[in-house]
């Protein structure tokens, strides 16, 4: 329940603190004197989209905060606590801010939050029906929407809905198949080419390294050969060899140490010395032997190269590049002759998401067309205490070739206003005032439904009057023994019927106008009721006119 709402430098409203009660609390007052302004606040704070245009002029900011009583609401305890926040002892504060350059800002019990996230908290806290929002119920979206929530029917349009989204992948996923496998078709010959140059060509990742290596080793082999002959002479073949001269010195070299003990790491370098140059003579000697004069492998290592050149300028900068553009050809052509059978299961899977979704569909047809009979019983039922006694209303299914995601059928409420007329669409038929009474016989048999715990009406009662307006405060009342009901109202037979009785005036402050909002004591609502009976509101006959609508009003439930 709302059980607050506050408002600062808004339009014209520049500090307002507004108590409301449970029941059917109305909102009165002289046109202009900011009655839609307070609904406007209101839409602001359930998330509508904020402009700079609603800042008081002068003022660097405006601000709309509400107070919700949601005791023993687990639901929405429960929607809190999925958006990170917690209800303080039962209560929870909503604000919006809106500065005068257009930034927007938005808190849940003082905790920063976006505006999508105000306005879902909202939804499930009020119900806002607006003067020209009727017109909705034109829609057939809307009139769906009616109908599955009197229906009860949330799961099955869930399921449908899920089914239908099932079939929809399915049918892209085959979609995108059948276009990749035709461009594959398309470019199969030119795959095909791309695919065997490339595996014909048998390439390892770490090769042009290798072929390099050998290629610089055979075209240098008489070199080589020299160079490692003439190394092995001069360290270890023959009496003048390093090698040998250097046994000769070894006596020297012992004797040496011999003499002088410290010296004995002399005796380890020059041991070193020898055996490191017999080394890399033996070495050189068998190096020599293994050098290959192979010009026949040489051409054959120069034509690889030149293979691997080729490859690299026609589908890559690197091998693994080039063996990764033959694997991708080889996938395409594979798509080819493997898309078929892919595309097939594909098509089996599609039609068994389909078999669900006509499933589905029909289950939640049959929840419909149940709930078509019982709505058209019990709207007809409501009409005449609404003045249209001669009314009939019905909810028509009009099949769809294939199930969308909202089902089998579109829904399309008729009426016929006047007795002997066949029912027709709304939209051909009925009028404002009547599209605004046929409007609250819904929502009069969906309260009970509704979880959300406060509904407003915002002047739907546009265009009728008399008993007719005596009628429909009579079922604003009705609805309010179950939800708070916040209607702004022209009509004094509606305004008798509130439990709690707010006017909004315009007041000069400090050498400009602002709206304010007050609560009627007995005295003063006889008063605004004969004022909006349009009388003297000070005649003995106006004031006893209202105290007439104020008494009957107490019989009411």
């Amino acid at each position: 329940m709302l059980s607050e709402l506050r408002i600062r430098n808004f339009a014209l409203i520049d500090r307002l603190s507004v108590r409301l009660g449970p029941g059917l609390n109305v909102l009165t007052g002289e046109t202009g004197a900011g009655k839609s302004i307070i609904v406007g606040a209101l839409s602001l704070l359930l998330g509508e989209r904020a402009s700079a245009d609603v800042v008081r002029a002068g003022e660097e900011r405006a601000s709309v905060e509400g107070v919700f009583d949601i005791a023993g609401r687990a639901d929405l305890a429960a929607l809190l606590d999925a958006r990170g926040f917690e209800a303080e002892e039962g209560t929870l504060v909503l604000k919006r801010e809106v500065a005068a350059g257009g930034r927007s800002r938005a808190w849940v019990n003082g905790s920063p939050t976006t505006a999508s996230v105000l306005g879902e908290l909202g939804r499930a806290l009020v119900d806002l029906h607006g003067q020209h929002e009727h017109q909705t119920l034109l829609k057939r979206d809307e009139q769906r929407a009616i109908l599955d929530a009197y229906a009860g029917a949330d799961v099955p349009a869930a399921q449908v809905a899920a089914a239908h989204a099932a079939v929809s992948a399915l049918r892209r996923e085959v979609d995108a198949l059948e276009r990749r496998r035709a461009a594959a078709a398309e470019r199969a010959d030119f795959l095909r080419f791309q695919a065997d140059e490339i595996e014909k060509a048998a390439l390892k990742p770490d090769e042009e390294e290798g072929l390099e290596d050998e290629a610089r080793r055979l075209a240098h082999s008489e070199e080589l050969t020299t160079l490692s002959a003439g190394l092995h002479r001069a360290l270890s073949a023959g009496d003048s060899s390093l090698v040998s001269r250097l046994a000769s010195l070894r006596r020297s070299v012992d004797q040496l140490v011999r003499i002088d003990g410290s010296q004995e790491e002399l005796r380890e370098m020059y041991e070193t010395a020898y055996y490191a140059l017999d080394e890399i003579g033996t070495r050189m000697e068998a190096y020599g032997a293994g050098i290959e004069h192979d010009p026949a492998r040489l051409d054959e290592i120069r034509r690889r190269q030149d293979l691997i050149f080729r490859l690299k300028a026609k589908y890559g900068a690197t091998l693994a590049d080039v063996v990764e553009k033959g694997r991708a050809a080889r996938a395409e052509l594979d798509l080819v002759d493997g898309a078929g059978f892919e595309a097939a299961q594909l098509r089996k899977r599609a039609a068994a998401a389909e078999e669900e979704l006509s499933r589905a569909a029909a289950a939640l047809s049959e929840r419909r067309a149940e709930a078509m009979r019982r709505l058209a019983d019990e709207v007809n039922g409501v009409l005449p205490e609404l003045g249209m006694a001669g009314g009939v209303f019905q909810s028509v299914a009009l099949p769809l070739p294939a199930p969308t995601s909202h089902g089998a059928e579109e829904v399309e409420f008729r009426v016929s206003v006047n007795k002997g007329f066949d029912p027709k669409p709304l939209s051909s038929v009925a009028s404002g005032g009547e599209l605004a009474r046929i409007m609250l016989a819904l929502k009069t048999i969906l309260a009970r439904l509704d979880a959300v715990p406060t509904l407003i009406f915002d002047e739907v009662d546009t265009g009728i009057g008399g008993r007719v307006a005596l009628q429909i405060g009579d079922k604003m009342r009705e609805v309010a023994a179950s939800h708070q009901v916040f209607a702004i109202t022209h009509l004094p037979q509606i305004a008798s019927r509130a439990h709690l009785h707010l006017l909004v005036s315009k007041q000069e402050r400090d050498g400009r106008t602002a709206t304010d909002v007050q609560a009627l004591d007995p005295r003063r609502r006889v008063e605004e009721i004969a004022r909006m009976l349009g009388g003297d509101p000070e005649s003995a006959v106006s004031l006893e006119h209202a105290r007439e609508l104020l008494d009957r009003a107490v019989g009411v439930a």
